[in-house]
């Protein structure tokens, strides 16, 4: 019996089950109470809506998750109660491919903004590298 069969075997079981029980079960988050203070928080939404931890997902349903500034946009695919290895995870949702594509594009734009010096950072504190220079400098001989 394949993983796949073995998910859509469980998943038949299970009509629905609590958002914050499957998102710790897909290994979204680390555990079921960072998945609830997120659903809490807003950070995740069912269908275009804000919800509550105890909200019942279905096969089918559209998650909006946010973490920081990225966002993935995500389909149930299976359900699941049980916390499984991450190859098994990830058979339990899709990401859309416009959620991949806004994600790369979002990395590459910050990778080149961290290449390039701001106004923000030269203002900013020192970095590591600043601070021995500063260090060097300023060191007295005796």
């Amino acid at each position: 019996m394949t993983v796949e069969e073995k998910l859509a075997t469980r998943s038949a079981v299970l009509a629905e089950i609590r958002l914050d029980k499957w998102l710790w079960a897909a290994r979204l988050y680390k555990t079921r109470a960072m998945a609830a203070k997120a659903v809490s928080g807003g950070k995740v939404e069912v269908d275009g809506r804000r919800t509550k931890p105890a909200k019942p997902v279905r096969v089918g349903n559209e998650l909006i998750i946010t973490r920081g500034i990225f966002e993935q946009q995500i389909t149930v695919l299976y359900l699941n109660d049980q916390r499984r290895p991450a190859p098994e995870a990830r058979l339990m949702y899709v990401e859309s491919e416009q959620s991949i594509a806004n994600r790369k594009e979002l990395l590459a734009r910050l990778r080149v903004e961290r290449i390039l010096p701001t106004a923000d950072r030269i203002a900013g504190k020192p970095n590591k590298k600043e601070r021995r220079q500063i260090a060097s400098f300023t060191k007295r001989e005796k």
